[in-house]
Formats: C-alpha cells, sequence, structure tokens
C-alpha cells in the first residue's frame, strides 16, 4: 500500500508540474518529462533507489516514477503483459542476462531482444550515455548480436580462490593475479614443491556434478566456445586437449588421484578439498568468497583463471540489468537518467552495494571506504577481471543433464577407464544431442 500511495503522490506531483509549468522553458520545461521505471527491490534498495531519484529530479526536473513490484516473478508477470500490451514502463530492470523477458539467450525458439529493448549504442556515440568507466564484463554482458541492449549494476564473476597462510606456512610463492597458463602450471609446480605429502596444488575442477565452469571457460579462452545458442563451436579434438590438460597435471600430482578428488563434491566450501586442507587452489565466483572465508582459519585469497589477459577469457555473471523500452517516447531522457544512474557519484552513494559488487570505479571506491577484508577482496579482484572478459555464451541446453553428464565423462578419464580423446569425442557428441535436442524442440512450438 505505501508503494502505491507512493506511486499516485508521484504521479500526481508530475501532473501538477505539467500545468503548472505553462510556455516556460529551460530547466522548468524539463520538469514536464516523467519516466516511468519498473523495478523490484527490498525496503532498503526502494529507500536507496527513491534517494538518486530525488537527486535527479534536484538537478533535472525530470520525474522518475517507480512502479515498483513486491518480487522478481510479479515483476516480470507485469512487465511482459505491459509489452504485449504496449503500455511497458520506459525504463525496465532486468534479471540475468535477458532471459526473463523471454527472448534469446538460451532459449533457441524465443523473441530476440531487439524487439523489445533499445539499442544504446548511438546514444553511447553521441556522449550522452558513458559506458568508459563500466567494467568490459558488464558491457559484453549486455550485448547481443554486437549491439549494447542493456547496463548491468552488478558483477559476479569465476575465479580462483587459494589458501594464502598455506602457502606462507610451507614457503611456497604467492601466486600472481593474472598469469598465462605456463605461469600457472609453473607456479603449480612450485607449490608441489613445497607442500606436504597428501596436499596438492590444484583441486581437480575439470567437471563437477552441478557445474561446467572451468571446461567453459578454457573452451572460450581456446577461441573454441561451448556454443553460440544455435550451434556446437567446439570439437571432439578441442575438449580432448582439455583432458589432457588434467590428466597430466594428475599424472604429476598437480591435482589429486581420482579416487582422493572423489571424496569432495566440490558444489561449495563444505564439499571442498581445499577447506579441507588437501589442496591450495579451486574455481569459485568471485562473490562466494565470503562463505568460504568463513569456513577456515586461513587467509583465502582471489586470483584469475589462466590466460584470461590475453583472451578476455573471462566473462561476467549478472543479477540484474536496465534496459530502455525501444518504443519509450521519451528514449533519450531515459538513456540520460541510466547514465546519471551508471556514473555519478551522488547517485552511486546511495545505490552502491543494493544489487551486489558493483561495475564502476566509482561505486566500487564508495563501498571500499567501509569494506570489510571479503568485499575489499572481491572488488579489488573485479577491478582486475572486470576488464579481461568477453561477451558470455549461452549455458548448453538442458544444462542439468550436461553438467552431469560431462562430470561422468571426467571421471572416467580421471579414473582412466577411457583415454582423453575418447572423453573429447564423448563430450563433443554430448553437446551435439542436447543442441540438437534444443533445435527440435524449439520446431515442434513453431
Amino acid at each position: 500500500m505505501k508503494r502505491i500511495m507512493l506511486l499516485l503522490a508521484v504521479l500526481v506531483v508530475a501532473c501538477t508540474v505539467v500545468f503548472a509549468g505553462g510556455g516556460s522553458s529551460g530547466s522548468k520545461e524539463a520538469a514536464t518529462t516523467v519516466l516511468r521505471w519498473s523495478y523490484w527491490g527490498s525496503e532498503t534498495r526502494i529507500k536507496a533507489v527513491q534517494q538518486a531519484v530525488d537527486e535527479y529530479f534536484n538537478r533535472t526536473g525530470v520525474i522518475v516514477a517507480a512502479e515498483v513490484a513486491p518480487g522478481t516473478n510479479e515483476h516480470f508477470n507485469k512487465v511482459l503483459t505491459q509489452i504485449a500490451g504496449g503500455n511497458a514502463p520506459d525504463i525496465i530492470q532486468l534479471g540475468g542476462y535477458f532471459s526473463n523477458l523471454n527472448v534469446t539467450d538460451n532459449n533457441v525458439s524465443a523473441p530476440g531482444v531487439e524487439n523489445i529493448l533499445l539499442p544504446l549504442d548511438d546514444y553511447v556515440k553521441k556522449g550522452i550515455l558513458d559506458i568508459s568507466n563500466i567494467d568490459t564484463a558488464a558491457i559484453k554482458a549486455g550485448t547481443r548480436d554486437g549491439k549494447l541492449y542493456g547496463i548491468p549494476v552488478a558483477l559476479n564473476m569465476p575465479a580462483l580462490i587459494y589458501n594464502k597462510a598455506l602457502l606462507d606456512r610451507v614457503g611456497a610463492p604467492q601466486p600472481k593475479v593474472s598469469m598465462t597458463w605456463a605461469e600457472y602450471e609453473a607456479w603449480l609446480r612450485d607449490v608441489k614443491a613445497k607442500l606436504p605429502a597428501n596436499v596438492y596444488p590444484s583441486t581437480d575442477n575439470s567437471a563437477t556434478q552441478s557445474g561446467s565452469v572451468f571446461f567453459g571457460y578454457w573452451l572460450g579462452q581456446n577461441g573454441t566456445p561451448m556454443w553460440d545458442g544455435a550451434n556446437v563451436l567446439f570439437t571432439a579434438a578441442d575438449a580432448q586437449k582439455y583432458f589432457e590438460m588434467w590428466a597430466r597435471w594428475r599424472a604429476d600430482g598437480l591435482v589429486p588421484p581420482a579416487a582422493t578428488s572423489a571424496d569432495f563434491a566440490e558444489a561449495n566450501e563444505s564439499s571442498s578439498a581445499m577447506i579441507a586442507g588437501r589442496t591450495v587452489v579451486a574455481q569459485i565466483w568471485s562473490n562466494q568468497i565470503g562463505n568460504w572465508q568463513a569456513a577456515t582459519r586461513d587467509e583465502l585469497g582471489l586470483i584469475e583463471l589462466p590466460n584470461a589477459v590475453p583472451t578476455n577469457g573471462l566473462w561476467g555473471q549478472m543479477s540484474q540489468m536496465i534496459g530502455i523500452n525501444k518504443f519509450s517516447k521519451n528514449a533519450e531522457a531515459a538513456v540520460r537518467f541510466l547514465n546519471f544512474y551508471m556514473n555519478d557519484p551522488a547517485a552511486n552513494k546511495f545505490t552502491a552495494g543494493q544489487y551486489g559488487n558493483p561495475v564502476t570505479p566509482v561505486g566500487r571506491d564508495i563501498l571500499l571506504a567501509n569494506a570489510d577484508a571479503n568485499t575489499r577482496k572481491q572488488l579489488e579482484y573485479l577491478s582486475v577481471a572486470g576488464k579481461h572478459a568477453s561477451q558470455p555464451n549461452p549455458n548448453m541446453p538442458n544444462d542439468t543433464e550436461w553438467n552431469s553428464s560431462l562430470f561422468l565423462i571426467a571421471q572416467n578419464v580421471a579414473y582412466g577407464r577411457i583415454t582423453p580423446a575418447q572423453g573429447g569425442q564423448q563430450a563433443y557428441e554430448l553437446a551435439m544431442r542436447l543442441t540438437a535436442d534444443a533445435r527440435a524442440a524449439a520446431a515442434a512450438k513453431r
């Protein structure tokens, strides 16, 4: 009820301003512009957003009328209905990527994002929208078919977490944040030389029952992504090379033997060989460091996956983005507000941290002023890794089956039941089958 009354009050003010404006010009004339913004969030976020909106009104006279939904599902149900009816708001909060709008992302049967959202590239060229300080990972995540359709407001990225305290205890070298594959493997070997028996430099992250991040990263930085939403882009030979890398590391004692790795599901910190003291480094998402750090007394740190710098092989996992309605009658005014919301220190003073880790230096600097150690490590990592990213590729269709089946293939390679070449062929055939099934399902709906 409070939200409804707030919206009505804003609209009343808008009408009052319109009728009181008469024939005035300049900043007062701008006050006749009313932008509708549909989003969802907690009471804390609603308050922070309103403070930023009030600041913008005080500067420009432009009214941004919030249409707040109580939750994600309610928000998108409403927005999709408004889109279908031709009455969508000017500014739309999006979920992770564009999938909540039922547009092409992982769904090969859905209509394209270009039918709903406004491309922002012309506004960037005109200087209306400044993206120079927004992380590359965020810009790439908001881009489809070479066009920018959304600006992410928070960023999460793949990372390697390592046990800094353990390295100090055994006298092993600390890693660099960014390394090539050759440098990374050399570091693993230097660490191995210092570790006690039955402790290994790296966790076996070749595949887990619920994730294939390392496999997807390796293929992407290799120039052969898993698929592009329509076609499989890697070959059996590419996957073979991946399994050969892990087989070499396993044979050289850089990762645990298969039987040891099998004791750890690597689903989270509670099932991690690293937290159990058996390995030094493991793959996680950057925002998980708090949970992992809470599980051990040893100080932990974050570094990039190898070869991120020369390949821009990382990507951003976005929880939320902001886009502009393609059919907005106030499109330029909406983009100007988006520019303020993303880049202005006054806006970030209110909103930094409301969505997660900010995608701009100004937002991170505001959080860093009062950040705890784990938040500081996340922000410092993202300030580096955010520059070394490309557009994320779609998840494999039926990714639950993909992850579990890839894990079985990786396990069979690890135990020597099949060769890396056979594993590569099986991974390729699995991808071909799942993507063919997705295309067939999409065709059946037409």
